[in-house]
């Protein structure tokens, strides 16, 4: 695979062109490219914590932490820095190559970036990667992540644009790619992807690709999330998605971002382990370990490690903390 594989210009009718492919050709198109760009029998594996739980400001429609739904959270303030380390301690003897920490901020302060700093240097002198993903960030603070060494910054750009204020309202499509900008700028690996089963069209998915293989590079880590539906959010009870068409929206991801990772997020607690090794075939190659996602449920380890091993998977780490693009080279 070469450089003009790597596209930053694809139409909506060619992803939607991708998306009805039918499912043996477009899955045996994605594991070839798959197996071009990665070793196809491992997978990459991430925890992630909370480390400030609930109260969040925001009314995402399907989050569990916005201050705007009633859904029994019980609010936490940010996590201790020892309790961090202990976590993360515990993350990586389970087999995990990065550690994740969540907040539950619109954006965060000046004073609350700087305990977050300390998290992340603590992390990294445990010998993992590093991930935060705090809400919206300005250039400086941005700047100030890279100097104490993150590694990646999550920040999902959730559905199309066309479909967003059906989702939120308290911020806008563009206050998300300005961060996502901000990231870039500053040389941190960008992790961002979406929710699938939201109540969007098949359009709307093939809408939220495009925005991603379009930007000025593809994210590193592409989280494909499958809705958790949680009793007291708007989208409680949306309709469910089927998950042949989860399957189908990984491996287009896999085809538009070749040397992107693709994590198998969010939902994977309701997946069969059919399911799930379908989404490796399509070309996902990362997942998150642990029994919670933030605040909502997740496989435990040790049926991960069991179904890796019925597959024949075998954990890794990530490549060197370079820009996808380059890794094509």
């Amino acid at each position: 695979m070469t450089d003009s594989s790597i596209r930053h210009n694809w139409q909506l009718s060619e992803i939607s062109a991708l998306l009805e492919m039918p499912f043996n050709d477009l899955l045996f198109k994605a594991q070839s490219i798959h197996r071009q760009m990665f070793n196809p029998n491992e997978v990459q594996i991430s925890t992630l914590l909370s480390i400030k739980t609930g109260a969040c400001p925001e009314d995402c429609g399907y989050c569990s932490q916005s201050a705007k739904h009633d859904t029994s959270l019980e609010k936490e303030r940010l996590l201790p820095l020892q309790q961090v380390i202990e976590q993360a301690a515990e993350a990586r003897a389970n087999g995990s190559s990065r550690f994740c920490m969540g907040a539950a901020w619109r954006n965060p302060t000046d004073k609350n970036l700087d305990k977050v700093i300390d998290m992340v240097k603590a992390v990294k002198a445990l010998g993992m990667e590093t991930c935060v993903t705090l809400g919206m960030l300005t250039a400086e603070q941005t700047r100030r992540m890279k100097e104490a060494g993150l590694d990646y910054y999550n920040h999902n750009l959730d559905t199309s644009p066309e479909f967003y204020d059906k989702v939120i309202t308290t911020r806008t499509y563009d206050d998300r790619l300005d961060t996502l900008e901000h990231v870039r700028d500053a040389g941190i690996n960008v992790c961002s992807g979406g929710i699938i089963g939201m109540g969007e069209t098949e359009k709307d998915r093939a809408s939220l690709l495009q925005q991603l293989a379009n930007l000025p590079a593809h994210p590193q880590s592409v989280p494909i999330n499958m809705l958790v539906q949680v009793e007291g959010t708007p989208l409680f009870n949306a309709d469910k998605l089927d998950h042949l068409e989860f399957i189908r929206t990984i491996a287009v991801a896999r085809i538009i971002m070749p040397a992107s990772y693709v994590r198998l997020s969010a939902g994977r607690s309701d997946m069969s382990d059919e399911t799930q090794a379908l989404c490796f075939f399509a070309g996902a190659n990362s997942i998150f370990y642990g029994d919670k996602l933030l605040t909502t449920e997740n496989p435990d380890e040790n049926h991960d490690l069991h179904l890796m091993k019925k597959l024949g998977i075998t954990p890794s780490g990530f490549k060197s903390a370079e820009p996808a693009d380059q890794l094509a080279s």
